[in-house]
């Protein structure tokens, strides 16, 4: 589904997988040029954009934490590596002249600006990408709920998720060939039918704050720019 509204401030929630392209861990330069490249062609269209990336290609809390590391300590963890994935991301934006800032929830400030939101919209107003690492700067968050807390508070129009399928799904359409595709749901479509879109802190602050969400393919090579080009990809929720 398109979507009507015109677009002046995103944000952009990636996986960290998008960053590893064909490899299982790490961060592929190729692939994040690719990705770098996307968003330098939304930001061309004078769309401010903000950005979250995860940590998964690099270090997941809950899953050592099943292992028997502290979850604490696990998730201070995956909030290190979204700022390595910021930083790789910003490296790439910028060799195609895309002025880019890296604010972090966690204090890092060899390699990023404190987050202060005040400066993260002056930086948006300025037309500097930014990309916000560190999640929330606590424990037991996902990035899902860094993207839209950062959503919210950047009044952004909507939050596009980068995943590795095509939209929202009736089930895991990897898994099952007969899953059905949807176009568009509301909020209360999602809840009942129990559909995986985030995790529910995260489409509850989306629900409560009327912030519409996106969910496409970041891997294919034109859902993106199709989307902001107002193309029928990907599923809404609003």
């Amino acid at each position: 589904m398109s979507f009507k509204k015109p677009l002046k401030r995103i944000l952009l929630k990636l996986s960290g997988e998008a960053l590893s392209g064909t490899r299982k861990y790490g961060i592929d330069p190729h692939f994040t040029s690719k990705v770098a490249l996307k968003i330098k062609e939304i930001h061309k269209k004078n769309i401010q954009i903000g950005i979250v990336i995860g940590g998964g290609n690099i270090f997941r809390g809950i899953s050592v934490s099943e292992k028997g590391m502290d979850r604490v300590t696990g998730d201070y963890l995956g909030m290190m590596a979204t700022v390595m994935n910021s930083v790789a991301l910003q490296s790439e934006l910028e060799k195609n002249n895309c002025v880019t800032r890296v604010m972090s929830a966690l204090s890092i400030t060899q390699l990023a600006e404190p987050y202060i939101r005040r400066k993260a919209v002056r930086h948006l107003e300025k037309n500097r990408i930014v990309i916000f690492g560190g999640g929330t700067g606590n424990p037991y968050f996902t990035t899902d709920t860094a993207a839209v807390l950062r959503g919210i508070e950047i009044n952004a129009d909507i939050i596009i998720k980068g995943t590795k399928v095509d939209g929202i799904y009736s089930d895991d359409p990897i898994k099952n060939k007969n899953a059905k595709k949807y176009d568009s749901l509301t909020y209360k479509e999602v809840i009942n039918k129990e559909l995986k879109v985030m995790d529910l802190t995260a489409f509850t602050l989306c629900k409560e704050n009327n912030l519409p969400i996106a969910v496409l393919n970041i891997k294919d090579e034109e859902s993106l720019l199709g989307f902001i080009n107002n193309k029928k990809i990907g599923t809404i929720v609003s």
